[in-house]
């Protein structure tokens, strides 16, 4: 990294520097990426009992959940959520009109 791309950084950011701060930027830059490339050429172990690690997906599937010995397919249902409803007209629930 040299002056020249501190001075570019600074004009994208829309800031100005005087030279001392271009220099000490330059130093604290040139330290951070130094520190970044040592943690990129760390070479860690596979998590202990889980060789794939890296290449699983720590994800579940997002489904709904069964309650109360229901099936999950009715606690969601429409109807059941209509009938929740104090007034409804043709399978849609009528709420205050609001303005």
């Amino acid at each position: 990294m040299e002056i020249k791309d501190i001075e570019k950084l600074a004009e994208l950011a829309k800031i100005e520097l005087t030279d001392k701060e271009k220099e000490s930027l330059l130093k604290d830059l040139d330290s951070i990426l130094n520190y970044v490339k040592q943690i990129t050429e760390v070479d860690l172990p596979a998590q202990a009992g889980v060789p794939e690690y890296k290449n699983r997906n720590v994800w579940r599937e997002d489904l709904p959940r069964q309650g109360r010995g229901e099936p999950a397919s009715r606690i969601f249902s429409r109807d059941l959520i209509i009938k929740q409803f104090p007034d409804s007209q043709d399978g849609f629930v009528k709420v205050k009109k609001i303005l």
